[in-house]
């Protein structure tokens, strides 16, 4: 059993794998980073079991997306990949968006 040492957000940590596996690992931990630097940008610094649950509910949302559109896979190949991470860019993107939209609300309303 493989053990590799990711970073979310900063922190470090230790997590077992399947040999062979590290790099798949990896990988998916960069996706997790990326989706909670995002939200700490644009929310500012929450607690770590908030991270946890917006990146869960992210993740959750994208998985359902790509769900409804997708017809049963067969194989995976580069091109489904490719358009994967297309999605992704533009979901996150528009997530982005929405954050820095509610951010500009917030602070009108710490205005009143």
């Amino acid at each position: 059993m493989a053990q590799v040492t990711i970073t979310i957000n900063n922190r470090e940590y230790a997590v077992a794998c399947e040999d062979g596996q590290e790099g798949r690992l990896i990988l998916l931990a960069r996706m997790l980073d990326e989706k909670a630097k995002m939200l700490t940008k644009a929310s500012g610094q929450v607690n770590e079991n908030m991270l946890l649950a917006l990146v869960g509910l992210l993740l959750a949302d994208e998985l359902s997306e790509l769900k409804k559109g997708a017809a049963p896979v067969q194989e995976n190949n580069g091109a489904d990949e490719a358009r994967i991470r297309e999605i992704d860019e533009e979901i996150s993107g528009q997530i982005k968006s929405l954050c820095q939209a509610i951010n500009s609300v917030a602070s009108k309303l710490n205005l009143l």
